[in-house]
């Protein structure tokens, strides 16, 4: 069809000659979508993962052990065969010791933000350990302290050059990513296919062929106290968004905000059962290729990831950027203009900020700080 025909479609389906006023639809990532599309100029090849299939994470409890493949572990657990496990207590990194047939990822980052630096001791302890994936460079902070997408994969990208530079390319293949899916469903998974041209192109780099472990977990920052079931809905959508943009492995944060049941623990990774079982989107190794729609922010969210990236590398680093403040200030600056789309109801909370509207508590200026990157909920300025 042709432009003109598109166009004659859709606005005789929203009954309007003014589609461009319907249609467009404003976002905090600079990225442009168009009303819609009927070609791409330059489609991407399929871009894989790492795991044939996505993991489906739990976190451990003794009810799973016959039924779950993949667990994340807090604390030791003796006798776990043929398992996936995911480290996430640096106690618990430096006691287990694998062996060669063992599946055992860390998921412990080896960046101390608040001491701007990297832990040298942690990152040579968990290198001689014989872990799949050694270390993990954490990106979910950056998400549920209000960064953008861009601002993620490019902070993602720095780390890792950061990384290399001290402990050579060699680490390339030992990196996981752990990385928050957050609300916007289809940005989200550019997001994620987006990283994995833009880590592919730094692995070149050093003439390498990387693609990056991507470990994916339900965002904090949607999520309200008082609105659990909303909750849930909320992080389904994000764990859907994991497995089609190629996630490797995929965790549901508890949707209950203030305390976690073993009722609500068991919701929380059925939801990932319910997805992978009744829809399989975890078998897919690229499942959204060929959206003419997100190829397209794909493409721009890789662009803008990468030059990003750049400019931290041209002004001396992520971990001399994070010494200055100037991480911390840019991410604020992201942050408090989206609290205010929330606050303005340009970005919707159902039962939060519309049906109903609940009175402001507190500012947003109230809940951030410029040099300090923390979780803030969006909700907390209504609760």
């Amino acid at each position: 069809m042709s432009n003109t025909a598109w166009e004659n479609l859709v606005k005789k389906q929203l009954k309007t000659e003014d589609i461009y006023s319907v249609l467009t639809k404003e976002n905090l990532e600079g990225i442009t979508v168009k009303p819609f599309y009927d070609e791409i100029p330059q489609p991407l090849i399929n871009l894989p993962k790492v795991e044939e299939n996505t993991h489906l994470v739990a976190r451990y409890h003794e009810s799973l052990e016959e039924d779950v493949y993949a667990f994340l572990l807090d604390h030791n657990i003796e006798n776990l065969v043929q398992k996936t496990i995911f480290i996430d207590n640096i106690d618990l990194a430096g006691h287990i010791s694998p062996k060669e047939d063992d599946q055992y990822f860390s998921l412990i980052d080896v960046f101390n933000e608040k001491e701007t630096l990297i832990n040298d001791q942690l990152v040579k302890e968990l290198l001689a350990k014989q872990f799949k994936r050694n270390i993990c460079i954490d990106i979910s902070l950056h998400q549920n302290a209000g960064a953008s997408i861009y601002q993620q994969l490019g902070i993602a990208l720095a780390k890792t050059k950061e990384l290399i530079e001290i402990y050579g390319q060699e680490i390339l293949h030992k990196l996981i990513f752990r990385i928050a899916i957050g609300a916007n469903y289809f940005f989200e998974m550019a997001k994620l296919r987006a990283f994995k041209l833009a880590f592919n192109q730094l692995s070149k780099e050093y003439n390498a062929d990387e693609i990056p472990y991507i470990f994916a977990e339900t965002s904090l920052r949607n999520k309200a106290v008082a609105d659990n079931e909303n909750n849930l809905i909320r992080s389904t959508l994000e764990l859907a968004s994991a497995m089609i943009g190629g996630a490797d492995a995929v965790f549901s944060n508890n949707y209950l905000v203030d305390r976690s049941t073993e009722n609500s623990e068991e919701i929380s990774f059925k939801q990932q059962i319910v997805l992978a079982y009744e829809s399989i989107i975890n078998v897919f190794e690229d499942a959204s290729n060929g959206s003419y729609f997100i190829e397209d922010i794909t493409r721009q969210i890789a662009e803008k990831s990468w030059n990003y990236f750049v400019e931290i590398e041209e002004a001396g680093g992520y971990l001399e950027l994070m010494k200055q403040g100037i991480i911390q200030k840019q991410i604020y600056d992201h942050a408090l203009e989206e609290q205010k789309w929330v606050e303005n109801g340009k970005i919707k909370l159902i039962g939060v900020n519309l049906y109903p509207k609940l009175d402001v508590k507190k500012s947003a200026e109230d809940l951030y700080h410029e040099s300090e990157i923390k979780p803030v909920r969006w909700a907390q300025m209504f609760e």
